[in-house]
């Protein structure tokens, strides 16, 4: 109650969207229609990555007819990449803790009230996120539930538990809160990643920025009372999305696991994963024999794999790429 006599706001919901039209209005009724939050001083920022339909119209459409508890904000951010849009969300943002909802997440009506309750019980967690349900247009392909965490989908039982950074096990950029002490404090302005755009869709940016999270000793947590549906389009289903979905997960995976290793491990790490994912290919390669054609997700997880083991050899071409173009 105090927090709503002093203007100090205490949650921040930021919205990085692209082309967000006909996605949005259904997220922004979720969160119109949140309960246990008449006492929280809390906000919405909609950061638009330089959509080209009507995204703007409709965020002009809830801020004009909308006279609530709380305020609806509009940015556009014109650098390309949803790293930069969630950067400028932290920028913008007031809450001593910021949620980033995705488009296509719909909140439970308490996630608001779950997740600021779980800040203010863990104080030494930087970042924490729940559970994520897939809703599907089409039926997902059999044995999905192995590879659904590529499509941030997040299901880790019912209990709390802290993420196991040191093995990249970490949750989405998707429905994920992050306190805004800690991002500051330890997210660099300018990441590796940033989102996937171009041909191989190279992801990372959200665990890149939970392991600088960790690194600064922040903790990161797994609240099993903080539900949200992940809207899952026919498309994103589809083999050919998948597989680049997969190349573009491993190829990244170098370039992570640097982040919290000394230099002098460097050639370690270089070694295990190009061994470690080869060993891998080959016990796909001879336990589903018979499916390597046939199974998208025997395919994918092998199409994972090699993009892992060649993703030392990325991290020198682009580290060539960088450092020839600062000679220039």
């Amino acid at each position: 109650m105090n927090n709503l006599l002093t203007n100090k706001v205490d949650f921040t919901v930021a919205i990085p969207t692209y082309n967000g039209e006909k996605r949005l209005p259904n997220v922004l009724e979720h969160l119109l229609n949140q309960t246990g939050v008449e006492n929280l001083n809390w906000e919405i920022i909609i950061v638009d990555n330089n959509s080209s339909d009507q995204t703007a119209e409709v965020i002009s459409h809830y801020q004009n007819n909308y006279n609530g508890k709380f305020t609806i904000k509009y940015f556009q951010e014109k650098e390309q990449g949803i790293a930069f849009a969630r950067q400028r969300a932290v920028t913008e943002a007031k809450g001593d803790f910021i949620a980033f909802l995705d488009d296509d997440n719909l909140p439970a009506n308490d996630w608001i009230l779950q997740s600021y309750k779980f800040g203010q019980k863990y104080p030494h967690a930087g970042a924490w996120s729940g559970k994520i349900h897939g809703s599907f247009e089409v039926n997902p392909p059999e044995n999905f539930k192995k590879i659904q965490t590529f499509l941030a989908i997040r299901e880790h039982g019912e209990e709390a538990h802290l993420f196991d950074a040191n093995t990249l096990r970490l949750p989405p950029g998707a429905a994920l809160v992050v306190r805004k002490q800690a991002w500051c404090e330890s997210v660099p302005k300018k990441l590796i990643f940033k989102g996937r755009l171009g041909k191989f869709m190279i992801s990372g940016d959200d665990t890149e920025v939970l392991l600088y999270i960790h690194k600064a000793g922040w903790q990161i947590w797994y609240n099993p009372a903080m539900h949200v549906v992940h809207q899952i389009p026919s498309w994103r289903l589809e083999r050919d999305y998948l597989l680049n979905l997969a190349f573009g997960c491993g190829l990244c995976i170098f370039h992570l696991r640097l982040i919290n290793s000394k230099c002098w491990e460097m050639p370690i790490v270089f070694m295990k994963t190009i061994v470690g994912n080869l060993r891998r290919i080959l016990h796909h390669v001879y336990m589903y024999r018979g499916k390597i054609k046939s199974d998208i997700i025997v395919v994918f997880e092998i199409r994972f794999y090699f993009a892992s083991m060649l993703s030392p050899f990325y991290f020198i071409k682009c580290f060539s790429e960088k450092y020839n173009n600062n000679k220039q």
